[in-house]
């Protein structure tokens, strides 16, 4: 479709996802080769825009994870940069990496959400009255995790012997989500554009789909699809997750996580940059719907705008 059209992938970074980044460019950096693209891999490092004016990408694909990729700053550099680049904008990438603004979002629309509090992190006010606010506001277990990570990093469910060990391995955070726990099953559904590309549910062997379960093949997650669910709750799930996608003004592919617990479906949060890797759910949810991995990449290209 764009064959020969010169590329930047852009991956890597400084976040705690760097890893998983640098694969999701490594995967598609490949299809593209094959698929006859002049394609450059770059870091987002002090060089970015020198790199930019030297390669003179029709377009950039952001393959960023994590902080300072996924949540505008980046985006804010390519908009400045006048090139067209890849998924959502500075707006809506912040918004959606900050879980406490997304989540007054959905309240606000309706959405059904865990309940949660932010606690301004002070070691001294770890003690029993943040418990006794805890089964006040949540009741035990909850998950405790930072606002503005991604890729389940440093999240933690917690019961009241063990929170206090928790909270202390945020401390370098100033503020974070302490989350009512919603137990019942892990679904998650990818959204191209206004397309409702599909979704999938995953059965962890760890204790809940954190990072390794996502990263590591031998966490040995189980991939499920189709899911079995009814015509009417697939229905309904696939737009909750459009509807999101919309109200935080998305562009491009985005995967929302989901819980469903008695029969009802509770957002968790909405993904703008989901992983390409080999492990990674959007392909998976795209190949079952009959889309290859490189018409998804070239669907995502294709989409691609100075401003987002």
């Amino acid at each position: 479709m764009m064959g020969k059209e010169k590329i930047l992938v852009l991956c890597g970074g400084i976040s705690k996802e760097r890893e998983v980044s640098l694969e999701t460019g490594k995967e598609v950096a490949k299809v593209l080769k094959i698929n006859k693209y002049k394609v450059a891999i770059c870091e987002p490092d002090r060089h970015l825009i020198d790199k930019i004016k030297k390669f003179k990408p029709n377009i950039v694909f952001n393959a960023l994870h994590g902080q300072f990729g996924e949540d505008g700053y980046i985006q804010a550099i390519l908009e400045s940069q006048n090139v067209k680049y890849t998924h959502s904008g500075v707006i809506s990438s912040s918004i959606a990496m900050d879980k406490e603004i997304s989540k007054r979002i959905y309240i606000k629309n309706k959405i059904l959400t865990p309940k949660y509090f932010i606690f301004k992190f002070n070691i001294n006010l770890i003690n029993q009255k943040l418990i006794i606010q805890i089964n006040k506001k949540l009741k035990f277990p909850v998950v405790v995790k930072p606002i503005n990570e991604g890729s389940s990093v440093n999240v933690f469910i917690c019961n009241k012997n063990n929170l206090v060990k928790n909270l202390k391995k945020l401390s370098l955070y100033k503020e974070v989500l302490i989350e009512q726990f919603i137990s019942g099953r892990e679904i998650q559904v990818a959204i191209l554009g206004k397309k409702k590309l599909g979704l999938i549910e995953l059965l962890p062997k760890r204790k809940f789909y954190d990072y390794k379960a996502k990263y590591n093949v031998k966490a040995k997650t189980k991939h499920i699809i189709p899911v079995d669910l009814s015509k009417k709750n697939k229905n309904i799930i696939l737009n909750i997750a459009q509807k999101a996608h919309n109200l935080i003004g998305c562009k491009g592919v985005t995967r929302s996580d989901f819980k469903f617990y008695k029969n009802k479906f509770y957002l968790l949060e909405t993904n703008t940059q989901p992983g390409m890797t080999r492990l990674s759910l959007v392909p998976e949810i795209a190949a079952y719907s009959g889309m290859s991995f490189i018409k998804l990449i070239e669907w995502i290209l294709k989409d691609a705008s100075k401003s987002r």
